[in-house]
């Protein structure tokens, strides 16, 4: 089994971005899957694109893609993703597009594929915190998402897809304490047991994680 794992790179003048970061200390196997780390970049359009290049050279049985949602003290794992580009700042290339749909033909969401319920679960069995997002947001994470699941959609790929957000790393917090942060290992090791419960689960957990809002 191959897991394909992809990351951004630094993005609105960061010099670090926890995703890829956390991504390349991965181990190459997990659970005995085969992992191949992919760093892409955080610019619209460009970064499925490489994603999709290399689908057809891994052709991965899951794929997780990872991203930065400052703010949050927890990995994320996002449930859907929707058709719209909206971005708050630029993107690395300098693209801010509004209101723009990604795919004309794709659907107005499309919902993950993978056991994100026992990924979570996992993860908190081994005393991390982790938890079930319904937004990707808007910018670069969720487009790469969207088209991720658009591509298994509409090219019927054995594959199961999702995407997951990480905390910024302390030292993008230096100036800003009471913004969370988790270490750049323990967002590693957050993601490797994610990943493990990913590769070992066929069903999903049916734990409730709705929200009351």
């Amino acid at each position: 089994m191959n897991v394909l794992v992809t990351g951004f790179d630094p993005f609105d003048g960061a010099t670090v971005n926890p995703a890829y970061e956390a991504v390349k200390r991965l181990p190459d196997e997990i659970a005995g899957a085969k992992v191949i780390k992919l760093e892409v970049p955080t610019v619209f359009k460009e970064s499925s694109s490489r994603l999709k290049a290399a689908l057809k050279l891994h052709k991965p049985d899951i794929v997780i893609c990872v991203g930065q949602a400052g703010g949050r003290s927890a990995i994320s794992l996002e449930q859907v993703a929707i058709n719209l580009a909206e971005a708050r700042i630029p993107d690395n290339q300098g693209n801010q597009p509004s209101g723009e749909r990604l795919e004309e033909d794709g659907d107005t969401a499309y919902f993950t594929t993978l056991p994100i319920k026992a990924m979570m679960k996992n993860v908190q069995d081994h005393g991390l915190p982790a938890t079930i997002s319904y937004t990707a947001g808007t910018f670069v994470c969720n487009e790469i998402m969207y088209r991720l699941l658009y591509m298994i959609d509409k090219e019927d790929l054995n594959i199961k897809g999702g995407f997951i957000h990480v905390p910024f790393e302390p030292s993008q917090v230096i100036e800003r304490p009471t913004i969370s942060s988790m270490p750049i290992l323990t967002i590693a090791n957050s993601l490797l047991y994610a990943i493990e419960a990913a590769v070992t689960t066929e069903i999903d957990s049916k734990i409730n994680t709705g929200t009351t809002h």
